[in-house]
């Protein structure tokens, strides 16, 4: 089985050597290096394009055992059958004449123009084909790096009309071109995706753009991508998740071996001509602590104290990141908070969202997506966890003393951010575009964030300025980042900042969460929410009961109800351990099962109207009692008219009989309908009633 194992890896390492080998050429002969393409190798939208565009940059990085040369020709398409064909340019037959031994293509870019893929995307592959064979007949030795496209931006004036859709058409074609020609596929799209501010018309890389394209061509021609390297991530005291199959990668040069030792498993991988690696361990046994060694020819890394347990995400707002030193219980339980079994990776912001104006430095770095600190895996002290999230820390706390096992905790909650800075791009693109457009000015968004925002950036003089609460940026710099390091499941804790508009917050709460798991590529990845607690904000009792609804459109979710711990002056209350052990106990129920952990307060089931009364089921249901054992409070009732009316109530076994004696026919009731509630129905639990109406679905 091993020698099998190693035969392959000779394989792949032969093949990726193959494409760095170098040209053969006489002593002394540079090796030359054509740069086909359109405007964005010819250097459009690039300041000083003569020193700046990326065939120029990449000849400085090369050196002069290279001659680069631009053959880039503005509105070319690859498609000979398009508006301005590339093979018919002057610029073509130049690189043919050139004889280069490493030709460099992008081209494709122009082809989603409505006159050519519609008409003529059938000969795409075909075309491209026919330009490489006219290469090879100029050089029989030349090598090929084809570029997947450059990113075009929701800014283009075609993006939703078809130029979205038929660039990734365009870029799968030029995938399967890649394949079928057995020739180096390099990436233009991948590293300026996640950098709009780079692509300023929404087409043409600027001169830092540039750069960055030709960044990736010398990374393929050399195969230098800086050494074994591994996402921050992975750390001493890291907890790994146990139980599956479990993917660890990095980066290293082309060609590089790499050999992962963990708990007796040895596993060897090659790193692609893309630079990546990746290795798939046998699912680790619960506990620990566990040493990971990974090995190339010239580096080890070596992470200490590892622990094989469940590893849970724990994001959103102010209110996930509120630490425990802050809330009503951590002075009396900061001194216990002692447990090496429960480890914490605390990602702080650099730069809080408060009401200033940052300075040029700051600004730089936010477009650069350094927007968290640096940060390691640390044990469960005092001094590590009153600093971290209060809700995680208690969250974690009880799933570790309930289930015996190394629980690890990651937060990166950011406060003031809006669910769509935590999204994804190209869902967004694709789900939302309306969202992305002039952000600062949507009124999808809500306008205290939309003022902070533009408050923050004030000096920027870019018009793509980018701030933590841009649509995409939280995803963009504290989710991607961390390269799918595996987790059990997220808990969650948001929605103050989209409260304005509950209707794109439910469709936005759903692609966040698709977003995730589609990340994490768990379709079933459990995802626990908070509900918005109480606070005199008028719109907020819509918004909880949307939250509600959100249960039963969004699988293995759950959500804790939390009204009973708010503040009606106060949008960060104290009382954060009952919110997070209530998403501890749908943790426990849905995910390890443990049955008899009730998950949550009552939920409304359903409603029937006899004579008068109205009587209301509930799921969780068993021991409902007022929980300050007074009278239930905050039940109302209306008629056909719509008109709400002060109800009484009383328990009835597992139901509710509510009445008013000024609505003769009742037919919706609403409970906890005040922003500011006092609502008291409790289960056998003590677990709270969720705000409701009958009304909605």
């Amino acid at each position: 089985m091993m020698k099998i194992h190693l035969n392959a890896c000779c394989i792949v390492v032969c093949t990726i050597f193959s494409f760095f080998a170098l040209p053969v050429s006489a002593d002394n002969e540079k090796i030359k290096v054509a740069c086909v393409g359109n405007s964005i190798t010819y250097g459009t939208g690039v300041q000083n394009r003569e020193q700046n565009a990326y065939p120029v940059r990449l000849q400085k990085m090369l050196g002069n055992r290279y001659e680069v040369r631009n053959f880039g020709k503005p509105g070319a398409t690859l498609l000979a059958c398009g508006h301005r064909p590339y093979i018919q340019q002057k610029e073509f037959e130049e690189a043919l004449a050139f004889a280069a031994d490493i030709v460099v293509i992008h081209l494709g870019v122009n082809d989603t123009d409505p006159r050519n893929w519609p008409n003529y995307r059938d000969d795409f592959i075909g075309d491209y084909r026919n330009m490489l064979n006219d290469f090879r007949k100029s050089n029989p030795n030349t090598r090929f790096l084809i570029a997947r496209m450059s990113p075009l931006s929701d800014r283009h004036w075609r993006f939703e009309s078809g130029t979205r859709d038929w660039h990734q058409e365009i870029q799968q074609a030029i995938e399967k071109v890649a394949k079928s020609e057995n020739v180096q596929l390099i990436d233009f799209h991948a590293p300026l995706y996640a950098l709009p501010y780079l692509i300023e018309d929404g087409i043409h890389p600027n001169a830092e753009g540039a750069a960055v394209l030709a960044k990736v061509v010398y990374e393929g021609i050399t195969g230098e991508f800086g050494g074994l390297q591994m996402s921050h991530m992975y750390s001493d005291n890291m907890v790994l998740q146990h139980g599956v199959p479990l993917k660890i990668g990095g980066k290293a040069d082309a060609g590089e071996q790499i050999t992962v030792y963990i708990d007796n498993q040895k596993r060897k991988a090659v790193a692609t001509t893309d630079g990546k690696w990746h290795v798939v361990l046998d699912p680790l046994n619960v506990g620990g602590p566990y040493t990971l060694r990974v090995v190339s020819d010239s580096k080890t890394l070596k992470y200490e104290n590892v622990m094989a347990g469940d590893v849970w995400l724990c994001s959103g707002q102010s209110n996930m990141e509120f630490g425990l030193s802050l809330c009503a219980t951590g002075k009396r339980d900061i001194p216990n908070a002692v447990n090496k079994d429960i480890r914490l990776y605390d990602m702080k912001a650099r730069w809080r969202t408060n009401a200033v104006e940052w300075n040029a430095t700051v600004l730089d770095s936010l477009n650069h997506l350094q927007y968290f600190k640096d940060t390691e895996w640390e044990e469960c002290t005092p001094q590590s966890a009153s600093q971290f999230s209060a809700v995680a820390y208690y969250f974690g706390k009880m799933l570790q003393d309930s289930l015996d096992i190394p629980i690890g905790l990651i937060c990166n909650a950011v406060g003031g951010s809006p669910a769509e800075a935590w999204i994804d791009r190209r869902t967004l693109e694709y789900e939302f575009p309306a969202i992305l457009r002039n952000w600062t000015r949507n009124d999808f968004i809500q306008d205290w964030v939309r003022e902070r925002a533009s408050l923050n950036v004030k000096k920027s003089a870019n018009p793509h300025q980018r701030h933590p609460y841009e649509p995409c940026y939280l995803y963009e710099s504290g989710v991607r980042p961390m390269e799918q390091f595996p987790i059990k499941g997220v808990i969650w804790y948001q929605g103050e900042s989209n409260a304005h508009n509950k209707d794109a917050h439910e469709k936005l709460f759903r692609l966040l969460v698709q977003s995730w798991r589609n990340n994490w590529n768990n379709a079933k990845m459990p995802f626990y929410f908070v509900q918005l607690s109480s606070m005199d904000r008028p719109s907020w009792t819509w918004f909880r009961d949307s939250q509600r609804l959100l249960m039963n459109k969004v699988p293995y979710s759950g959500m804790a109800v939390c009204t009973d711990c708010g503040d009606s002056l106060d949008v960060h209350p104290t009382r954060k351990q009952e919110v997070g052990e209530r998403l501890a106990y749908w943790a426990l129920n849905k995910t390890y099962f443990r049955m008899n952990v009730i998950p949550s307060g009552p939920l409304y089931k359903s409603v029937f109207f006899q004579q008068n009364m109205a009587y209301i089921s509930f799921d969780y249901a068993k021991g409902l009692h007022a929980g300050d054992n007074g009278e239930l409070l905050c039940f109302e009732i209306a008629g056909e008219d719509g008109v709400f009316y002060p109800a009484k109530a009383t328990i009835e076994g597992e139901q509710v009989r509510a009445w008013s004696d000024k609505v003769n026919a009742p037919r919706i009731v609403r409970y906890g309908w005040q922003p500011y509630t006092r609502a008291n129905l409790v289960n056998c639990a003590g677990l709270p009633a969720s705000t409701f109406r009958t009304d909605t679905k």
